[in-house]
């Protein structure tokens, strides 16, 4: 079984839209192996008609409401109740191609060492097809100097074996957002990620409650998963390469921080960078 997971929070016409993705599947409609999918649409406390949408789907979708705690908590229950042996996300936003979870159990039950798989994308925004610039150029293998920089893992395009979640964990709920770059800074030490060369997901962008919108200076986020990732067990190559992106990561903020006049926040991630970089001169120092 694939246990779909998607979270949702007062995103009612794109859930319609994105669980009729899930259903057109052609792993559902194979006529000697078919799939069993079970879908679990988790509301992080909607106030529209997001549970009507849900049920209307029928005995394939079940569906849990939670009060309002963040995508991360909504992910972590749906982990919970999944009963699947491989698990999906699905942001509500988002769309599959319909051969996509085809392709990649496929490419699971034919390598069976890997963990993990992931695929190429279709990037909308406002309706409008957007090419992705160079740095979001994804990589297969053992990438864990590739996702340092920037979030190269959309969840919504991952395929895992159940298994990853009892090695790696869940997703940790004290994120805001850049959940899923922390979570993929421990998937990509533990894993190699393989890359399926197909767009095979829509995202689509530019409405206002992406997450990515509400807040200021996402790099704050992405040097606290920085930091965390230092408890690892990492290797001292990949020490050496965490420490150096927090330091790119806390100049942006510096200079980001001192343009609005937020002098402590300034001195706090300058105060990073000395930490991690002791013996380099900024202009700013």
């Amino acid at each position: 079984m694939i246990s779909v997971i998607i979270p949702t929070y007062n995103r009612a016409s794109f859930l319609r839209e994105a669980m009729a993705s899930v259903l057109a599947q052609d792993v559902l409609r194979r006529p000697h192996s078919p799939a069993d999918i079970e879908v679990l649409v988790v509301d992080d406390g909607s106030a529209d008609a997001t549970r009507e949408v849900a049920l209307s789907f029928g005995a394939i979708v079940r569906y849990q409401r939670l009060p309002h705690r963040g995508v991360s908590a909504a992910r972590n229950v749906g982990l919970r109740l999944a009963r699947g042996e491989y698990i999906a996300f699905l942001d509500s936003d988002d769309l599959w191609q319909k051969e996509k979870l085809a392709v990649q159990l496929s490419f699971l039950r034919a390598f069976p060492e890997a963990m993990v798989c992931y695929t190429d994308e279709i990037w909308m925004k406002n309706g409008l097809r957007l090419n992705p610039q160079l740095k979001h150029q994804k990589f297969s293998g053992w990438i864990f100097d590739k996702v340092l920089p920037l979030c190269l893992l959309s969840l919504s395009s991952c395929l895992f074996r159940r298994r990853v979640f009892e090695e790696v964990g869940d997703f940790d709920e004290s994120f805001p957002v850049c959940e899923d770059y922390e979570f993929g800074i421990r998937l990509a030490w533990r894993y190699p990620i393989h890359l399926i060369r197909r767009a095979l997901i829509i995202k689509r962008g530019g409405h206002p409650d992406q997450l990515s919108r509400q807040y200021w200076g996402m790099d704050r986020f992405r040097v606290k998963a920085l930091e965390k990732a230092l408890t690892l067990p990492l290797e001292p190559w990949q020490r050496r390469l965490v420490e150096a992106e927090i330091v790119r990561k806390c100049i942006i903020l510096v200079k980001g921080f001192e343009k609005r006049q937020n002098w402590v926040e300034a001195e706090r991630y300058r105060a990073k960078i000395q930490r991690y970089s002791p013996s380099a001169v900024y202009p700013f120092f």
